[in-house]
């Protein structure tokens, strides 16, 4: 665990790391990184459009937790449960926004094996990151986070 503070979701591996280095594993399957990649218009442009929504939950998480004042690391304490914003109909932004931008790269580089990979890094993130921070936030914020849990969704 990455200096993990005893009152946290204890998330062993940062989640950037899982799923850039999934993407890399299908991508490189795929031969996709030997020299530069053909993108074609369609997918180019789904993908380009995905990677923008994907950077666009990010950022807005992020900006969230900065006027919060709290850490978004999943491996440090959370000092305050953020609600809204993209929090108010996604728990997840951050995750999702990596799964769209995964599957955005994906789908412009037309890497069917990247793509498979995200079956199995969505089922990853899901059981080993997201319900561990989700048992962590009910610990930490008790009635709080339940209230928010039961009304908004873990992903959409």
């Amino acid at each position: 665990m990455i200096g993990t503070p005893k009152d946290s979701p204890r998330v062993f591996v940062p989640p950037p790391i899982v799923v850039s280095g999934t993407l890399l594993v299908g991508l490189m399957l795929d031969g996709r990184l030997a020299g530069w990649p053909e993108i074609t218009l369609i997918p180019g442009a789904v993908g380009a459009a995905m990677l923008g929504a994907g950077l666009f939950l990010i950022a807005a998480a992020l900006g969230l937790f900065k006027r919060a004042r709290t850490r978004p690391e999943p491996w440090q304490a959370a000092s305050t449960l953020v609600r809204s914003g993209v929090y108010s109909f996604t728990r997840n932004p951050m995750y999702l926004g990596m799964v769209v931008i995964y599957l955005g790269i994906g789908i412009a580089l037309r890497s069917g094996s990247a793509l498979m990979l995200a079956v199995p890094l969505f089922f990853l993130l899901d059981r080993f990151v997201i319900r561990r921070e989700e048992a962590y936030l009910r610990r930490r914020f008790g009635s709080s986070y339940d209230e928010y849990g039961a009304r908004v969704r873990r992903w959409l």
